[in-house]
Order: structure tokens, then C-alpha cells, then sequence
């Protein structure tokens, strides 16, 4: 590692449980993230500061006057591009040693599937049921790593599906997949600015420790948020014998 890099990551570094391997582990690293909006913000800039090397990020939207007070990772001059090269030009300011490779277009599902193959841990901070399922399905069958995040009103929650773990729940056993398409959206139920910002930033954090294999990760557990009775709840998930992703139907 460079004289720079030893000392943009010298405070890491400095931690027993990463030290100078685990700061070349995260370099070598690639995390793909789904969404450049309120949660994919800080996932994308602390993922990027901490120096994880390649970042794929993913969204087809663009960015709009109604995103900036949230997604923090874009600015007024991006109003109208597209949220994943915007995010690639605020990193490329944030820490321009990291590669970030931008999907601008909607991913078909098998273009889906050889990103989650190409990737050392998914963050899935998506804002719809058909790309949370999707993205359970796949990092399932590659056994990678999934990073979950949702946020609404004040609430927010978490958790990792760890799928190199056999006795890891994934996400379909804890909201499974009932054919209702009707879910709540920013747009329509409104969102607290600083809370996509807190479960924005755990996902990274849980990202990261997965990455570098330390720590206890909320695989088999669910973090919730309420922002506005300040209050952090942890509760436990199981794994579903029946889940038709990841339960024994044999």
C-alpha cells in the first residue's frame, strides 16, 4: 500500500480488528449497491471512504429536486443525471482511488444475476418489493452476501442475509411473497431526512464487517428504528422451514 493510502487509512488501521490486512482485504474488495437514493447515499460515500476498491451501483433514475434534502450523495447541479453517474462523480471527489463502474439502464434479470456473481456483498437499498425479492432470489443461488435496508415515514430497518451460512434466513422468510404488489413509497408517505442517513449508514457499517469477516453481523436479527421516539429495538429471525427461497421443500 502507497505512503497516501497508509495514511488516508490510518485511522482504521489503527483498530486490532482491521490493521493493515484487513484495510488491503477492503481494496480488494467489490460491493454492489442497488438504489443511489436516500439509503445508497451513504452506503455508497461510506463504503467509498472506507476504501472498499470497486463499487457497482446501480439505478436508472434521475436525480430530482425533490431527492436533495435525503440523498445527499447528489447535489442541485446533478438535478436531471442520472443518480448512479452522479454518485460516481461526487466518490470520484470523495476518494478518487476507488473504481466505480455506474449501471445507468434497468438490469434484466440475468444482467442482475452476473453483477451478484461479480460481487463480494450486495446492499440492497432499493425502494420496491420486485427488486428485494429479486435480489434475495439471486444472492441465494451465488451464496453472496445481501445487506438489507428499508426506510419509511420514521421508521427504518435492517438486516443481513448472510447465504454463506446455511442457517441464515433470507429476506423472503421474513415478508414472503404474497402477490401483493401495493407497498409504501417516499413519494407517496413522506420520509424522515436523517433516518435513511442512520440505516443508510448501518448497512454500510454491516457491509463492511462482512467483508472483513469481524464483528457480529445482524444475520439472524433485525434492527429497527423509530426515529421519532429515538428508540433502537433488535428482534430475532428465523429461518422458515417452508420458505420456497431458502427452506427445505425437499
Amino acid at each position: 500500500m502507497q505512503d497516501n493510502l497508509l495514511l488516508r487509512y490510518s485511522r482504521p488501521i489503527l483498530l486490532p480488528q482491521i490493521e493493515y490486512a484487513g484495510q488491503e482485504t477492503l481494496t480488494r474488495s467489490h460491493a454492489l449497491i442497488i438504489g443511489a437514493g436516500g439509503l445508497g447515499a451513504p452506503v455508497a460515500m461510506y463504503l467509498a471512504a472506507a476504501g472498499v476498491g470497486t463499487l457497482t451501483i446501480c439505478d436508472f433514475d434521475q436525480v430530482d429536486m425533490t431527492n436533495l434534502q435525503r440523498q445527499i450523495i447528489h447535489t442541485t447541479h446533478a438535478v436531471g443525471q442520472n443518480k448512479a453517474l452522479s454518485a460516481q462523480a461526487t466518490i470520484a471527489q470523495l476518494n478518487p482511488e476507488i473504481t466505480v463502474h455506474p449501471i445507468l439502464t434497468r438490469m434484466t434479470e440475468q444482467q442482475a444475476s452476473e453483477r451478484v456473481s461479480a460481487a463480494d456483498v450486495v446492499i440492497d437499498c432499493s425502494d420496491n418489493f420486485a427488486t428485494r425479492y429479486l435480489l434475495n432470489q439471486l444472492c441465494f443461488n451465488t451464496k453472496t452476501p445481501l445487506v438489507s435496508g428499508a426506510a419509511i415515514r420514521f421508521e427504518g430497518q435492517l438486516s443481513v442475509f448472510d447465504f454463506r451460512h446455511a442457517e441464515s434466513p433470507c429476506y423472503h422468510c421474513l415478508y414472503p411473497d404474497v402477490g401483493d404488489d401495493q407497498e409504501l413509497r417516499c413519494a407517496d408517505n413522506g420520509v424522515f431526512a436523517p433516518l435513511v442517513g442512520m440505516i443508510g449508514s448501518a448497512q454500510a457499517a454491516e457491509a463492511i464487517k462482512v467483508l472483513l469477516n469481524i464483528g457480529q453481523t445482524m444475520q439472524g436479527r433485525g434492527l429497527l428504528r423509530d426515529a421519532l421516539s429515538a428508540e433502537w429495538r433488535t428482534i430475532k429471525l428465523s429461518k422458515d422451514p417452508g420458505c420456497k427461497v431458502c427452506g427445505d421443500l425437499s
